[in-house]
């Protein structure tokens, strides 16, 4: 097993060509970020006529959007009646429509632009693990069906169909949702924001923001972007103390294993419709299967850095639990992304000068909360209305105590996947 990201190795997707930035540019927005946020944002924008820089510090991509679980999931974490509680009946409301309707607008970029990024519209499955998780599952079922949504609760013998497991014995599945490779997804939002006349700069990080009289001057290591308006969207890899993002989330990492492809004939009854899939437990398990059939699973907490023997064994004894009809898988990657978490499991936009909009706090949705974000920023900055954004712009207050929180979600994490190894934790 090698520490590598399987989603770059096989974007069908190819990596673009793109040039740091060398000169002084000036333009009507500018960009930081080449995620999915960012290049959303970019699309939108050289759609509508508007110039637009963007800046990456890495390559396209490097971060989080080519590094998840390329889950094309509806809605928050939270479920919908806890939505509404933290934001307020109607932002909470507004929330639950606007990202309810979030996979449709990331498969409607994918056919628009011709993305080959793998896209299944399949659904998602939420597996409840144990009988806590199984009322947890009905719970929001019933909030969404009274919302509308295309979800139903599987349970016994159609979940088992669904899922290859007879560990688990019901499921919510989500028929608004689907999967993607994210890294080839990332790349096709690139590769369109540049047809549409959007000017792309990787390699090109910004190293601060000065005011200069009614313009933003983004400053790199080799030259400048000045506009009117700038919009922030680095999110989870947030590090510069000049930018004020890093004061609205706390970083949490994502890591996930991957098994080589798996035949029909050894794996065609695990998740055979290829839905995505998470467990109810407090520190879930993700598992996919991709287009070449391989095996993905996940989890919350750093991969990276730590011995592999320790990933290979956590992947073995999650793998053992729910599909024991493999038997002994040699896994082949593992690789580590990293989460914007926000106390209340909520994002938030804002705008942290005039002038400037960012986006954070995507606590792992960030495929489907990126690309509406992005939508609506580039809409906001054309018409004035936030109404396609969902929430309203604000001015939260800064996260406090945020290595403190890490560090204790980080520990809890570790804690969590040793009692698995052990099998303290089944």
């Amino acid at each position: 097993m090698k520490e590598r990201c399987l989603w770059h190795d096989t974007s069908p997707e190819s990596a673009l060509a793109l040039t740091p930035l060398r000169a002084d540019l000036t333009a009507e927005v500018a960009v930081i970020g080449g995620g999915i946020t960012g290049l959303s944002t970019a699309l939108h924008l050289a759609e509508r006529g508007v110039s637009v820089t963007l800046l990456e510090a890495g390559e396209i991509p490097s971060g989080g959007s080519g590094r998840n679980v390329g889950l094309v999931n509806a809605g928050l974490w939270i479920p919908p009646d806890d939505i509404c509680e933290a934001l307020g009946q109607e932002d909470g409301e507004r929330a639950n429509a606007i990202l309810g309707g979030a996979p449709a607008e990331v498969f409607a970029l994918i056919e628009r632009h011709g993305i080959d990024c793998r896209a299944t519209r399949t659904g998602t499955l939420h597996l409840a693990h144990n009988a806590k998780g199984e009322r947890e599952l009905a719970r929001r079922v019933e909030q969404l069906q009274r919302r509308g949504a295309p979800v139903e609760l599987l349970e016994d013998e159609a979940c088992c169909e669904k899922t290859g497991t007879s560990r688990i014995r019901s499921a919510l599945l989500d028929r608004r949702a689907g999967t993607i490779n994210p890294a080839a997804y990332t790349r096709g939002l690139a590769r369109a924001a540049i047809a549409a006349g959007a000017s792309l700069h990787d390699r090109s990080a910004a190293t601060g923001i000065v005011r200069q009289g009614s313009d933003w001057r983004v400053t790199t290591a080799e030259g400048s972007v000045t506009a009117p308006r700038l919009v922030i969207a680095t999110n989870a890899y947030t590090e510069d103390h000049w930018n004020q993002v890093r004061q609205h989330f706390f970083p949490g990492h994502f890591f996930q294993v991957a098994s080589p492809p798996l035949s029909d004939e050894l794996a065609g009854d695990i998740l055979p419709e290829r839905q995505g899939a998470w467990d109810t437990r407090m520190v879930l398990s993700s598992m996919r299967r991709d287009a070449e059939g391989r095996l993905i699973l996940g989890s919350l907490g750093k991969g990276e850095g730590r011995p592999l023997g320790y990933v290979r064994h956590w992947a073995d004894r999650v793998q053992r639990h729910y599909f024991p009809q493999l038997g002994r898988v040699d896994w082949e990657c593992t690789w580590t992304g990293r989460i914007a978490f926000t106390p209340d499991h909520t994002l938030r936009l804002f705008e942290p000068a005039p002038g400037i909009l960012a986006a954070s706090g995507y606590n792992g949705r960030g495929v489907t909360t990126g690309t509406v974000v992005g939508k609506g920023f580039a809409h906001y900055l054309t018409r004035g209305d936030d109404a396609l954004l969902p929430l309203p712009i604000r001015t939260p207050k800064p996260i406090r105590a945020k290595p403190l929180r890490s560090s204790g979600y980080e520990s809890g994490f570790t804690l969590y996947h040793t009692g698995q190894c052990l099998r303290v934790l089944t």
